[in-house]
């Protein structure tokens, strides 16, 4: 099948097959929203055939009439007879097709069957297939409006493209991006995906001159790999924004922590970031992204410096608070630069970063210049009222400098009118224009991911062969081993057959020791008594071993150091394939959920940075004289785990949890191995 897409976003000319005189009728509408569009159109009704009035019998028939390639057919007929329509238009020389009906997948055992019977068609006909059930896509700079949504007409065109999984929501996303003052490039619902899916319509994308950002919004996900290998090529080259909705569906429960805590959602967004996609909470801050980042970008950095001017003191309070609560670094301005601001400013103004203006004057576009030329700003966020007897702002921003060469978010407030009035300048120089503090620091924060995550080295996963896990059932023992294997290090233990084996065993150690059930079939060994900590005697093993059970082997090991216990595991997703999860371990670990997922393989250097996405990260960094995690120790268990489950198809998931950080570096306190043909259970 074709990859090219031009035939369905861009055609010659486009058919409405199922077109009706009846205005409330799905080929009635299609064919108002297609009236504007300058190529060829037909309309094809086989019941209703009027050839005096455009509307012929077959697709053949139209197209003879027309004279010109009628490269994408619209269906609007029930989806009993979409097959046959398009095997129809197929043979009439059309190369793509858009249905919008339902009454497939979605509506049982007959609607499979009509979903089968049309992929079939386009398969053996090549033809490409948008839909069903979508409200459709449209294509603002062509004219072409492919959607039952008379409003979707109306929009203008501009730069940034929609890709959403519902056509609703992509006429939703659309419509607010061009209240904010932008205009669209491409708006496509994907609908039940039958054949394109938003993996096509990103790599239509990537390169499409029109388009400079991307928003994307995603229910599911059919092939996680592809979708992530199109968020790359497209994000190289131009921003991707994105939706993830399931945040309350958590999905199957896995026999693990690791599977309990990878949810779909979570793994979804942690994919897309990991593919540089900047990945947003809801559809406010995707349009306040999507406005700074369709207009300028940072230069990749690790850390960018906002510098923020106000000429309201209480509006830029709220931008620094949330600037700092999103951990954006705004550095106190350089000594010349706050020389040359007590030349522009009142006295009593605040000039060190936050810069308090006070009511601007006529020295406010030197005051953003010579903020902005701070060696330690890397963004410029400006606030200030609509006041016309005291300053134009975009005027004022313009005579600064500002824009690309620049960057600067501009937050303007006051009356409605004035405000569109002050934005359109602003978007025609080119500088993105925000209405209040939330939404400036939505783009603040979208512009700096967008900047730290291309500042991120890319390295070849893996350092040589990895190790593959030995095949069959392993015990806690026998995880260790391999684990030690990997350099990860686990702590001096002792397997036991029997009683007089863990008496041995205590003896040889020394207390305190763990003294644990040895079975790779129990995953959970607290939750069933299985674990017994800081035995020292004689008497306290017989009675940590009766409580364990007869008939039982046991593990005796030397009691680890006190120190942060973390959660480290490798599992295969259905969807993204291998991925990694580290986050806060021990019992608690799926009631606080605070994780973070990669996909694997992935270099010692992504790994690394891996407890950034952490709340509690601060934990790790010698919270009150605790134990300070060595990074490059963590990146290197981290890689070499995830590289043994990429070589082990035979391992369905690996476990530590917990991994405990001491004063002396990272230990392996216990550890799980799952196989894929014979999963463990609980007992």
């Amino acid at each position: 099948m074709s990859t090219n897409l031009t035939p369905l976003f861009a055609p010659e000319g486009v058919v409405v097959i199922g077109a009706s005189r009846q205005s409330g009728k799905l080929g009635a509408a299609m064919a108002r929203s297609l009236g504007p569009f300058p190529g060829a159109r037909a309309l094809v009704n086989a019941r209703r055939p009027e050839p005096g009035e455009g509307v012929y019998a077959s697709v053949a028939e139209a197209a003879a009439h027309t004279g010109a390639p009628l490269d994408l057919a619209v269906l609007c007929v029930p989806a009993a007879g979409c097959a046959d329509a398009l095997a129809e238009a197929a043979a009439a020389g059309c190369r793509a097709a858009l249905v919008c009906a339902g009454g497939f997948g979605e509506a049982g055992a007959e609607g499979v069957a009509y979903a089968e019977a049309l992929y079939r068609v386009a398969r053996e006909t090549g033809v490409r297939l948008l839909g069903p059930n979508t409200s459709g896509f449209f294509a603002p700079h062509l004219g072409l409006t492919a959607s039952f949504v008379p409003a979707a007409g109306q929009l203008p065109a501009g730069e940034i493209a929609v890709v959403a999984a519902s056509g609703g929501v992509n006429h939703a996303l659309a419509f607010d991006l061009v209240a904010a003052g932008n205009g669209i490039s491409l708006g496509v619902g994907i609908g039940a995906g039958l054949d394109v899916t938003a993996a096509d319509v990103l790599e239509h994308l990537a390169g499409d001159g029109r388009t400079t950002a991307v928003a994307l919004h995603l229910e599911t996900v059919p092939d996680g790999p592809r979708l992530v290998e199109a968020v790359r090529l497209v994000s190289a080259v131009k921003p991707v924004v994105a939706l993830v909705v399931g945040r309350t569906d958590v999905g199957d429960f896995a026999r693990s922590h690791t599977g309990a805590l990878a949810t779909s959602w979570r793994t979804t967004r942690a994919a897309l970031r990991q593919a540089a996609a900047v990945v947003v909470d809801d559809e406010r801050e995707l349009v306040d992204a999507l406005t700074a980042l369709s207009r300028i970008q940072l230069c990749p950095d690790p850390d960018p410096g906002l510098g923020l001017v106000t000429a309201q003191a209480g509006p830029g309070l709220l931008i620094a608070d949330r600037a700092g609560a999103d951990g954006i670094r705004m550095p106190e301005l350089a000594d010349t630069t706050q020389g040359a601001l007590r030349e522009l400013l009142p006295p009593l103004t605040y000039q060190r970063n936050p810069v308090d203006t006070g009511r601007p004057a006529e020295t406010f576009a030197r005051v953003l210049a010579a903020t902005a030329a701070d060696p330690e700003v890397d963004l410029l966020a400006v606030y200030a009222l609509t006041e016309p007897d005291s300053v134009d702002l975009a005027s004022a921003a313009q005579d600064a400098g500002l824009g690309a060469d620049s960057p600067a978010v501009v937050i303007v407030g006051g009356l409605p009118e004035d405000v569109a009035e002050q934005r359109a300048r602003l978007h025609k120089a080119g500088i993105p224009a925000l209405t209040g503090p939330a939404s400036a620091t939505n783009a603040v924060r979208a512009l700096v991911t967008h900047a730290r995550q291309r500042a991120v080295p890319t390295q070849a996963a893996g350092q040589g062969p990895a190790v593959s896990v030995p095949s069959g059932p392993l015990d806690e023992d026998a995880a260790k081993t391999f684990l030690t294997e990997l350099g990860i290090r686990t702590p001096e233990r002792v397997a036991c057959a029997n009683r007089a084996d863990a008496h041995h065993a205590l003896h040889l150690l020394g207390g305190p020791v763990a003294v644990k059930v040895l079975d790779a079939a129990i995953l959970h060994k607290t939750e069933i008594g299985g674990v017994h900590l800081g035995v020292r005697t004689p008497g306290e093993l017989d009675a940590a071993l009766d409580a364990i059970g007869p008939d039982r082997r046991y593990l005796v090991e030397a009691m680890a150091p006190p120190g942060i216990d973390l959660v480290l595991g490798v599992r295969r997703d259905p969807v993204f394939g291998p991925v990694v999860l580290a986050g806060l371990g021990g019992t608690a670990a799926e009631a606080l959920a605070d994780v973070a997922i990669r996909l694997a393989p992935l270099s010692v250097a992504e790994a690394a940075g891996m407890p950034d996405d952490l709340a509690a990260r601060a934990l790790l960094h010698g919270w009150r004289g605790g134990p300070q995690l060595d990074r490059a120790e963590f990146g290197r268990a981290v890689s070499a785990l995830a590289a043994a489950l990429a070589a082990s198809p035979h391992t369905a998931e690996i476990e530590i949890n917990p991994l405990r950080l001491t004063a002396d570096g990272l230990i392996a306190l216990d550890a799980v191995i799952v196989p894929t043909a014979a999963p463990a259970q609980d007992r």
